[in-house]
């Protein structure tokens, strides 16, 4: 069947199905871990420590994978991602006795690791596989971008129930077993199957090229950070805690809204193209990025106020959550977009490395002020914060360029 398509299209499908296969394990393996050392005893801290070393490690990995990429082919670093994700589920199948707080955190690192090259290989090679130029071939650049990151977003969904009923039915390290062995076979027909150059540059980038040299790229690298900065100060500790506890909902209720609503943002993010103009023959700019900004930033806020209200907390909360998961994604899938117009022709992963850099910085510096302001000040602080991140996001968006060539 794979025949009948162009190079291309088998290139892009194969890669999607690298990206799916791998999404779902690391769905499915962050609410392992979180589950499993619940059960096992573990405070929340200590969990929250087991995932400090994956988001460090994202800003590394992001960083070097550009520059490895363009070196050496997109489909290496994708393979050898996918490679270290076998790794780390297996190092996780050993006795419970050894999965201890150091063990666990190494294996997350190397996990980490796995997830941003593989993400930074999909993204950069889609801009390898379409020629740049046309108004025509933008249009399919955004609708190829926001098709596979919709796509792994609604898989990660999947992945949190997988891993919910796997580690009820085979256990932790049963899951792992599983896990590790059918990636292994997706790993070995992508060594056969993914085309041996993809994305190498022509001429080799030195070590220092790893920092952006094309102000467009710096400028939405900026506000990436601050856009998912904003995202996860509230997301990622306060706002499970917060319905846990003052809401009062149970950990399976928590869990599977959670799930509902990134599978919700991923659909939203596959359709990106069609909410933004793609019907009328319009390709987003730079003034698309500010402009969808200001409405979710205004949202954010109206959250904020609304969670200090004694009347209508929950439909609030919960609502004011589903109106910004449908914003967050059609800004998100923007910026994935313009990232990958944005980035050189020859040597993408570069930019692209570079700018996913800046998007695991936003999520480590969310992650942990949501953890520090919730505790010290509550929900409607971390609101507050994260309505200030999305409104300097939209100002730094000012700076991009008007059309999508530069």
């Amino acid at each position: 069947m794979l025949s009948s398509l162009s190079p291309a299209i088998r290139q892009y499908l194969i890669i999607t199905g690298n990206y799916w296969a791998f999404t779902l394990t690391d769905g499915a393996l962050r609410m392992l871990v979180v589950l499993h050392f619940h059960q096992l005893g573990f405070s929340p801290l200590n969990i929250a420590l087991l995932f400090l070393f994956y988001e460090v490690f994202g800003v590394v990995t992001n960083l070097v994978g550009g520059w490895l990429g363009a070196r050496i082919g997109l489909n290496k670093t994708m393979n050898i991602g996918l490679g270290l994700q076998v790794i780390a589920l297996l190092a996780l199948t050993v006795p419970t006795a050894m999965l201890t707080v150091p063990w666990v955190m190494a294996a997350q690192a190397l996990s980490g690791i796995a997830k941003d090259l593989n993400k930074m290989s999909a993204k950069s090679s889609i801009k390898a596989l379409i020629p740049a130029g046309s108004a025509a071939a933008e249009g399919k650049l955004f609708q190829w971008v926001a098709l596979l990151t919709g796509s792994k977003n609604a898989l990660k969904g999947v992945g949190f129930f997988m891993g919910g009923v796997l580690l009820a039915t085979l256990g932790f390290a049963g899951a792992m077993w599983v896990m590790a062995l059918v990636l292994l076979m997706v790993w070995i027909a992508s060594l056969l199957s993914l085309k041996a150059d993809l994305g190498k540059a022509k001429n080799k980038p030195k070590f220092g090229d790893i920092f952006s040299s094309s102000r467009a790229v710096n400028i939405l690298s900026a506000a990436r950070l601050f856009l998912f900065g904003a995202r996860d100060v509230w997301f990622v500790v306060a706002l499970p805690v917060f319905m846990a506890t003052t809401l009062g909902l149970a950990d399976w209720a928590v869990g599977t809204f959670f799930a509902c609503w990134v599978i919700g943002y991923g659909v939203v993010q596959s359709i990106a193209p069609y909410l933004t103009g793609k019907k009328t023959g319009k390709v987003p700019d730079g003034r698309a990025a500010m402009l969808w900004a200001i409405p979710l930033a205004v949202l954010t806020a109206g959250i904020a106020l609304g969670v200090n209200s004694d009347h209508g907390l929950e439909v609030i909360l919960l609502g004011g959550l589903l109106l910004f998961g449908v914003l967050f994604a059609i800004n998100s899938s923007l910026h994935s977009y313009l990232i990958v117009s944005y980035a050189k022709e020859d040597g993408a992963s570069l930019d692209v490395g570079f700018y996913y850099m800046a998007n695991a910085m936003g999520r480590l510096i969310g992650t942990v002020l949501s953890g520090w302001v919730y505790q010290t000040a509550g929900l409607a602080a971390c609101l507050w914060i994260s309505a200030a991140f999305i409104a300097l996001a939209a100002l730094i968006s000012l700076g991009l360029p008007r059309h999508s060539t530069i």
